[in-house]
């Protein structure tokens, strides 16, 4: 099956292009630096490949063109006229006989001065031949520019041609303009035709695609004909003449029998009778559009009469197909493309007629000789008398009436709308489908406040298992409490420790309620310094206070708070030194407090760790591993510190080349940076 892609076809460049293309190719892809004191032969050779380049590059170029753009002897008759009538084929022709001639005469003046090149005596002589060859070349370009500018406006418009396969399943809709075709062509096909309410909106031919038993058809919507003479007829409706000429198709005549178009029906059949030549051997339909405004029955008896004779001309179609005279069904049909009402009709019988046609054609031809060999039929023949008849399970048989009762029964919700007024009277009940214990409920208004709560927020299916679930899980619980013995009950303290236990809990809970409050309250509330805010001052003296109104004695608590502080005063670390041993007494008082003011200014402030000690922590077992890791950290950053990195994530690419540093004009001077 040969398919005509025009799209592929490379752009025709104009005269002015054309040149530019090829000395500039010439020029990158040859040499360019010559010098009179080489030999004479390379000389001649320098030269002579610069016009035999240039030569194979026309031609190349120009053979291109010629080869791409398609013969119209060669192609299918459809495309040869439809080029003919959109193009006139002579002009075509011409065009590429003329890019055809400046093809042989470039390589014409090529050859002669190749021939000449190899004369030549000096290097001035054989760039002054090279210079003419290519000048002689361009003009020959140059001369045909207004034919390759033809050409490109015939190849821009053959890349907007419909893809039309001659040779496929084809329905081809035709008629007098605004009689209904481009809409029946949008109601079966995706394709999206404009339709407006005057004449000629098609201008060309369009194509879309529909399915029949599992069979893709091609649907051509072509633009409308007038009843006038061949010769009269323009460019738009011979493109229809064309199609119905050369394609092997379907043909659906429209009739607009309530003559909204603009034209009588006598119209119409005047024009049916002037093309009905071309409806020979191909399946023809005779569709009534509009029925709508005006049905069949109710038209004159004339038009009536003028509707009969195109049927039975209709008919000569079927008998020429080998269809019996009897058979009218599929030749005259009706329908509405606004209320959509037989159009799938029309487009089932079009696309059967011509599927008939096609299987007998196939088996008239030759080839099927060929195929049937290979096909064996088997026929079963009675053994004996008795009959078989099919055994169907009674099961099957009463689910299958059920679910064809089901069927009958059920009205869908389109259905529905109409019964009860239509769009925007009825509205389709969302909740008619919901199972509830009781049918009744479903229309029940349901409340979204019920004494003041949201109802949502305590509808839950699964309540009585989750509840369930949590008396279990506190029942286990409170058996696990009972068989622990905790050290804090109050059964084993006395009456005033039980009171001491009640209110430490007591304030243990409201601070973790004001801790709660603040929490919640963080993103509003004000920033306070530390030393105006009396909640936040938490020291010994108050903590004292605390514990002795509980009827504690907070000494014990006070002094260890005071050794966890930070701040370490100078007089713990001479009496430190003074028990360390009784050496420093033998000194005077003004030397020892000098060489112990001496000694404390070079030590460390703590006297509780050496100073290059490491304690592990943080996940590490002991000092040695967290010293491993500490220099393992420190190689980890060297290469990135090398690299003026912040971090892992600084992923920064500097400038590699400052536009300030290898931009501009090179003034006179050093440019050893550069």
């Amino acid at each position: 099956m040969v398919q005509y892609n025009f799209k592929k076809i490379t752009v025709v460049p104009n005269g002015k292009d054309f040149i530019d293309i090829i000395l500039s190719r010439t020029q990158r892809q040859t040499p360019t630096v010559v010098h009179k004191g080489y030999a004479i032969s390379r000389l001649r050779q320098f030269y002579m490949r610069k016009v035999k380049y240039t030569q194979q590059n026309f031609h190349e170029k120009l053979s291109t063109i010629i080869d791409e753009f398609p013969r119209l002897d060669d192609i299918h008759p459809f495309y040869g006229d439809l080029l003919h009538v959109l193009y006139n084929k002579d002009h075509y022709k011409l065009a590429l006989g003329q890019i055809n001639t400046a093809r042989n005469l470039i390589s014409k003046v090529a050859k002669d001065y190749v021939k000449l090149l190899k004369y030549g005596d000096s290097l001035y002589r054989c760039k002054s031949l090279k210079v003419a060859a290519l000048g002689r070349m361009c003009t020959v370009i140059k001369r045909i520019g207004p034919t390759l500018a033809y050409l490109e406006q015939i190849r821009q418009h053959m890349a907007r041609l419909p893809s039309i396969d001659p040779n496929t399943r084809t329905m081809l809709i035709c008629g007098y303009p605004n009689v209904g075709k481009s809409s029946f062509m949008n109601k079966i096909t995706r394709a999206d035709v404009d339709v407006q309410p005057y004449a000629f909106t098609t201008k060309s031919l369009f194509v879309g695609h529909t399915d029949y038993k599992y069979l893709r058809y091609q649907v051509i919507d072509t633009p409308g004909i007038l009843d006038r003479p061949f010769e009269d007829r323009n460019i738009i409706e011979m493109c229809s003449i064309t199609a119905l000429a050369h394609l092997r198709a379907a043909v659906l005549f429209f009739l607009d029998i309530s003559g909204s178009c603009g034209y009588s029906i006598a119209q119409q059949a005047a024009l049916f009778h002037s093309i009905k030549s071309l409806f020979m051997n191909k399946p023809l339909i005779i569709v009534c559009n509009k029925t709508d405004l005006q049905p069949l029955d109710g038209i004159f008896e004339e038009d009536r009469k003028l509707v009969m004779e195109m049927k039975a001309e209709a008919m000569k179609t079927v008998i020429g197909q080998g269809g019996e005279p009897t058979n009218e069904e599929g030749v005259l049909l009706t329908m509405s493309t606004l209320t959509e009402d037989g159009v799938i009709a029309v487009k089932n019988a079009a696309c059967e007629r011509l599927l008939n046609q096609r299987v007998e054609l196939k088996m008239k031809s030759k080839k099927i000789n060929d195929c049937l060999n290979r096909f064996h039929v088997a026929l079963p023949k009675p053994r004996d008398q008795k009959e078989r008849p099919a055994c169907i399970p009674q099961a099957v048989l009463e689910a299958k009436a059920k679910q064809a009762a089901e069927k009958e029964k059920r009205k869908t919700e389109k259905e529905l709308e109409d019964e009860y007024g239509g769009a925007g009277v009825y509205s389709a009940s969302l909740r008619k489908n919901y199972i509830l214990a009781n049918d009744e409920w479903k229309e029940d208004t349901m409340p979204e406040i019920l004494d003041g709560h949201n109802v949502y927020d305590f509808i839950d299916p699964d309540i009585l298992l989750r509840l369930e679930e949590l008396e279990r899980e506190e029942g286990l619980r409170q058996a696990e409490e009972e068989g622990d013995d905790f050290e804090m009950d109050g059964q084993e303290l006395s009456l005033e420790e039980q009171e001491a236990l009640a209110e430490i809990r007591k304030k243990k809970s409201l601070l973790i309620q004001q801790h709660r409050m603040k929490k919640s309250t963080a993103e509003s509330r004000p920033v306070v310094p530390r030393k105006f805010d009396t909640d936040r001052k938490f020291t010994t003296g108050r903590m004292g206070r605390q514990l002795s109104s509980l009827g504690l004695d907070p000494s014990l608590a006070i002094n260890r708070a005071r050794s966890k502080s930070r701040g370490r005063k100078r007089e713990r670390s001479v009496d430190k030194r003074e028990g360390d041993g009784g050496d420093a007494m033998d000194i005077d008082d003004n030397q020892a407090s000098k060489k112990l003011r001496l000694r404390s200014t070079s030590r460390s402030r703590s006297q509780s760790r050496p100073p290059g000690e490491v304690i592990p922590g943080e996940g590490l077992k002991d000092s040695a591993q967290k010293i491993k890791a500490i220099k393992l950290a420190k190689k980890s950053v060297l290469k990135r510190n090398k690299n003026a990195r912040r971090g892992e994530a600084d992923r920064v690419i500097p400038t590699l080349k400052p536009k300030h540093l290898f931009s501009g004009k090179r003034s006179i001077g050093k440019t050893q940076r550069r």
